[in-house]
Parts: structure tokens; sequence; C-alpha cells
């Protein structure tokens, strides 16, 4: 089983160093075992036993045992020191396993790195049905599997639900008094359908403030999964540090595992490193037993942030015999796949097989995906057609998932078939993948024809409806059309937020006018409720930096701290570029990225001595 870790390409003579995340004392006993045979670990004078994820050791890897690499260098490095090797060459940029709505996408990594900002509460999405990533399925629905969780939509859908988001120009309080005086259900299975409904189309804010009313109105005797739900919902609604707060007021007797895992994963779902690390480290001061899916977590922040960490959170699960889980191997599969590892990949996936797991259809589209951008579309295809299967019509929910596949193939001919598919009634997650497939493959009077034929489908209309045609006349450079939609947004009274703000941006940036993509921008920081997209600053940050902009580009770099967002290499590598096209020295930027905790790899580590300030040359030494 943990052959997966194992180098594809052996390590001769490399030292190798490793923070260790094992969250427990170190012993002379586990020292030995380590030693013998397998490696040597030695500690750094400034450690003390019995530090967690802080602890800084060395490795010295004597043979290939359990380590997992990224090409032909492993991912273990000490923190604070540059980094070396050929995965150095790689952006910071990721694409997200768990945004399974997105799965089929073949953007730009780094716009792709925060989809978790439309998980906040947003009235984009109060209408539309949103399929539950595998990541949200396992924090909060734990006893329930995914076929199960599809099964259940097949039920009558709650009227509590509908009256609920029948209020969209009122407060749902009113909604719950006079449901509540008209003597109507308001048992707990019903609560609990309802909730469930809230959640999938990404209603968090209204979910927010039913589950207050309840515990406000006595409805609802609070245990440990309600107090779950209320955490998370916080977490997305005003973000994870309120959440925290709150949990100082939960009766401690439901201070579970539960409830501080949920809080774990929405510090990582914003990347926050040191905080992620400190819940983790809580959880074993805590007494909590470590988990698959505590361990998942730092697998898909480390797979963001930091890759070399991997391996030490693999020797961790190895130490705590915890086996690995199908969300697990897709982290380390599209992990392999981002290194352009593909006999790596492959290697995982017939691990994955070997211990009885299957790969389903989202480690299969991540597959499809570098297949696809390692230029081998034979294989690519091969994996299609498993997700297809003998009959697609009793599976008609594969095809959101087919649908941007095949139109990354450039295969128009399959997405027309596998939209015809879909019948007479498809449902809104068929319809965005369809406008989506046609928009990448230019066929924009598909794109409109489906587009058109959703607004018929459904009656209330949301921005998310018109977002999504917005986007496909971005891609495209159609200024004129995406003002025209924009107009016909707000004659139909929708409501402007995130998913709307960007493809604005992104449609005057492509048409060339920056300025007033910025100016777009600067409003939507004006909304004190919704924060703009991580890509929505980043595609306009990239032309300042290209233009050589300093002020403008420093600019951007500052509000995206002020709006909240931790930052990463991904801000300063385009930030140092905006100094290099201006011709101008970088006074302080390393002491900058300490301070943030950014320590450059081997790309931005050369962008920096372009900028340095201080920097000798040979024809400064002969002047000298």
């Amino acid at each position: 089983m943990w052959a997966l870790r194992r180098s594809s390409n052996p390590l001769k003579n490399h030292g190798l160093s490793i923070r260790t995340l094992q969250a427990c004392h170190v012993k002379s006993e586990t020292l030995d075992s380590y030693s013998k045979g397998r490696a040597d670990i030695c500690k750094c004078p400034q450690m003390r036993t019995g530090s967690y994820l802080s602890l800084r050791t060395f490795y010295h890897n004597t043979d290939v045992y359990s380590v997992f690499t990224m090409g032909s260098c492993s991912f273990s490095s000490h923190a604070g020191a540059e980094s070396s090797g050929e995965e150095d060459d790689l952006e910071d940029g990721f694409s997200e396993l768990e945004a399974s709505d997105h799965v089929g996408g073949f953007q730009d990594s780094d716009g792709e790195s925060e989809h978790e900002d439309k998980l906040l509460s947003d009235p984009e999405s109060d209408d539309d049905e949103i399929e539950p990533s595998q990541n949200e399925l396992e924090l909060l629905d734990i006893d329930t599997n995914v076929s199960e969780k599809r099964s259940s939509r097949n039920g009558k859908q709650s009227e509590l639900f509908k009256a609920i988001m029948d209020a969209s120009g009122q407060s749902i309080n009113v909604v719950l008094k006079k449901w509540d005086q008209e003597g109507k259900d308001m048992s707990r299975p019903e609560i609990a359908q309802v909730m469930l409904s809230l959640r999938r189309l990404r209603s968090f804010w209204k979910a927010l403030q039913f589950s207050e009313w309840l515990e406000d109105h006595k409805k609802l005797d609070m245990d440990e999964r309600d107090y779950v739900s209320r955490v998370d919902l916080i977490a997305k609604v005003h973000g994870p540090e309120k959440a925290e707060q709150y949990i100082e007021k939960i009766p401690k007797s439901f201070r579970g595992e539960l409830v501080y895992r949920t809080l774990l994963a929405n510090y990582v779902s914003t990347t926050n490193l040191n905080k992620a690390e400190e819940i983790f480290n809580k959880m074993k001061d805590l007494g909590f037993s470590i988990t698959t899916f505590a361990c998942n977590q730092l697998l898909l922040l480390y797979k963001r942030v930091d890759k070399k960490k991997i391996a030490d959170v693999l020797l961790l699960m190895e130490k705590e015999d915890l086996k690995p889980s199908a969300f697990t191997y897709g982290l380390l599969i599209d992990a392999k796949g981002q290194s352009n590892d593909i006999s790596g990949m492959e290697q995982i996936v017939e691990t994955m097989k070997a211990e009885g797991i299957e790969p389903n259809l989202d480690t299969q589209s991540i597959l499809v995906r570098h297949y696809v951008l390692g230029g081998l579309k034979e294989k690519a295809e091969a994996v299609m057609r498993e997700m297809e299967g003998n009959n697609l019509k009793e599976n008609r929910w594969v095809c959101r998932i087919l649908l941007p596949l095949y139109a990354a193939l450039g295969k128009a001919d399959d997405v027309k078939r596998i939209w015809e598919l879909c019948g007479s009634n498809p449902k809104f997650s068929d319809f965005i993948a369809a406008i989506e497939s046609y928009g990448k493959l230019k066929k924009v009077e598909e794109a409109e024809a489906i587009f058109n034929k959703m607004l018929k489908t459904y009656k209330r209309h949301s921005s998310r409806h018109y977002s999504v045609l917005l986007k496909v006349y971005a891609d495209n450079k159609m200024l004129l059309k995406g003002k025209d939609l924009v107009k016909q947004m707000a004659d139909n009274g929708c409501q402007i937020g995130p998913l709307t703000w960007d493809a604005l941006v992104k449609l005057y940036v492509e048409a060339g006018e920056v300025e007033k993509a910025d100016q777009i921008l600067h409003k939507a920081m004006q909304n004190n409720r919704m924060k703009p997209l991580f890509n929505t600053f980043t595609v306009i940050m990239d032309q300042y930096a290209k233009r050589g902009d300093i002020h403008n580009t420093e600019k951007m770099f500052q509000q995206m701290k002020r709006s909240g967002y931790v930052t990463r290499a991904r801000q300063f590598q385009c930030l140092v570029n905006a100094y290099i096209n201006a011709k101008a020295p970088a006074y302080g930027m390393k002491e900058r990225m300490k301070a943030d905790n950014i320590f450059p790899n081997k790309m931005l580590a050369a962008q920096l001595a372009q900028v340095d300030a201080f920097r000798r040359s040979a024809a400064t030494d002969l002047l000298d």
C-alpha cells in the first residue's frame, strides 16, 4: 500500500530534510526504528521534544524507502530554506481536486485555486443546484456515501424549503415565524432536509439564518452535528476566524473532533497555512486521534502551497497506520500530474486499484486533464470511454463531467452527442456544462442557444445563469455582447456577485480595457458581504505587471491582503515581474516575503536576482 510513496527515480546519496508532521512526542524507539536500514533522523539544536508542526528534523535517506517525489526530486525540505530541485521549476499554482463542478476544466491553475470563494454565501447561488464536493461530503456527511446522497434527490422537495427560497425580498425570519404560527411541520427530519437542500444550492447565508433562528426560538435540541453545521456555515459566510470564536461558546461536551475538523477544513479552504497547522496541533493537544480526513486536509493544503511536505504527511499516516482514502489517492494523483510525472501518476492509480479502490469519476477526470495537458489524447479518450460506461442514459449525471472534457479535447461531435443525450429535460448542471463547453470550442451561437433554452426552463433567473454566458463572451473577446448581457441581467433584477464580477473583469481585460476592469473590481470591493474571487484580482494584477506598472501592481497586492487573501508565492511572482518589466530595483522584497512566511522556489529566486538592487555582475566587478 505504501509503495505509492516510493520514488519513481532513485535518489543517489541525496540528503533530505523533513519537517515532521507527527503530533506526538518524539521517542527514542521511533528514532531507532527509522535508523535500522531505513533512515537516520537527527534533531536541529533549536528543537525540543514534543514540538509539533513547527518541529524540524533532518531525514537522511539511505534507500528509496517510502519517498514520494515530484518527478525525480523529493517533496521533503526543511521550512525556511530555499527550495532546490526540479520541482521548483513548477509554479505554485494548482488545480482543485475538490472543486467537482469544475473538475473537467483546463483553466489557469491559480484561477482554480480560489474556487472556495464561490462557496461563500452568494445570492447568485440561490436557485442553482450544485453537486457537493467530495471534501464537503467527507466533512458533513461522514456516514452517507455519494450514491446515497444522489439517490436521496429523488425524494419530494420540502415545502418549508420552498417557502424559504421564495423569501428573496424579505428576511427568512418572517417566513419561519409565520410557518411556526401556522403549526406546520418543523420536525428534525424536516429541518435536516431543508439544511441539506440549502447547502446543495450554496445558499449558506439563508442556511445560517435558519440555523440561528432554530436555536434562538428553541426549536431544536442542538447536538454535535448541529454545532458542526453552524461552525461550517459561519466559516463560509463570515470567515473561519469568526467560526473559531463561536467554538468557544459551544458546550464542552459537544466540542468534539468533528467540530475542529470542520474548522481545519475551512482554514485549508482559505489557504491559511499557519492557522491550519495550529488547529491540527490543537486537535492533537485535545487528545483527538489523528484521522485520514485531517491528513487529507494537510495534503490538500500542501499540494497548494508546498508540495515538498506531502511526503511528510504520508510518513505520518504510515506511522499512525492510517489507510489512504479515495480522496487521498486523488490528491496524490493530481500532484503527480501537476509535475508532469505521468508514469508516477499511473503507478499511484495501480496502487490504488491494488488496494481495492477503483478511481471514481472525479479521479478519472483528473487523469484526463493531465493526459490532455501532456498531449496524451489517446490515453485521455480511453479513460473517458470508461467514464461513459455501457449506458450513459441511465447515468445522465455523468454528462456534466464529460462535456467539458470532450471540449478540452476539441471533440465538438462528442460534445453534441453528450448534450443530445441529456434529452428534453436537462438539469441545471447540464446547461452550465454545455454552455461552457461550446464556449471553449468557440461555438458561441450554440452556447447562446442553450443559454436561451435554460432561461425558458427556469422561471427565476439568478446571476449565475448569466455569468456562465458572460464568461463565454469574455473568453471570445466579445465586449459588446457582454455589455448587452449585463444590461439584460439588470433589467431582470438579478443581484450581481463574485461570479459576475469575475466574468466582467475578464471581459474588459480581454478587450484591453484594464482600467475599466479595475474600476469594476473597486466597486465590487465596496460590497461588505461578499469578496471578489482570487482570480478577479490576479487577472488585473498580471496585466499591470506586464506593463511594468509598479504602482498599480502594488495596489492590487495590498487590496488582496485587505480582502482577506493569504499571501502566497503567486502574488509575489507577479509583483516581482512588475519590477522586472519596469527595469527597477525591488528594495526589501526578500524581507517582505520573509515577513509573509514565503520562501522563494527556483523560479521566484531567479526573478528576485534580476531586481536585486545590490547584485553584482562581471561589468560592475571590472568597474570596481
